[in-house]
């Protein structure tokens, strides 16, 4: 299979949008068949008090469901990917409360994060997406 980054973001992207643990597991039995390793987890708090949970977070779903290697590199490349992705959402969260969902997938050396959040106060929401990839040694 020739999975790119491209390839690798959509599939986090697909994560992040996964309703709920029973479209998690189906996602994840889908893509392994084809190689790729995948990962989600809920997230929702005031955006930037929870910027340094929302990293960590990524990094142990990551490492939990075996994405990544308990190894400094895999674990910055996550870090990075996912410090990337709230760069993107931040000018539409600073301030606010966000909730939703963190995608994590790879495929050999190709590391993408996705965030889906809602993002607002009372019923004023809005939404957010952002993306962040890294390669690493595979």
């Amino acid at each position: 299979m020739n999975q790119g980054s491209r390839q690798v973001a959509s599939i986090a992207i697909q994560m992040s949008l996964s309703e709920n643990r029973e479209q998690e597991k189906e996602y994840k039995a889908m893509f392994s068949r084809l190689g790729i390793k995948t990962a989600a987890v809920d997230y929702g708090g005031e955006f930037i008090t929870s910027v340094n949970k929302i990293i960590e977070r990524s990094v142990v779903a990551a490492k939990r469901e075996g994405v990544i290697k308990d190894k400094h590199a895999e674990e910055g490349a996550v870090a990075g990917a996912t410090r990337e992705a709230l760069s993107q959402v931040m000018p539409k969260a600073v301030g606010l409360n966000v909730g939703g969902k963190i995608g994590i997938a790879r495929f050999e050396d190709h590391v993408a994060v996705a965030l889906f959040f809602g993002v607002g106060m009372l019923h004023l929401d809005e939404v957010a997406v952002g993306l962040g990839h890294r390669a690493v040694s595979s």
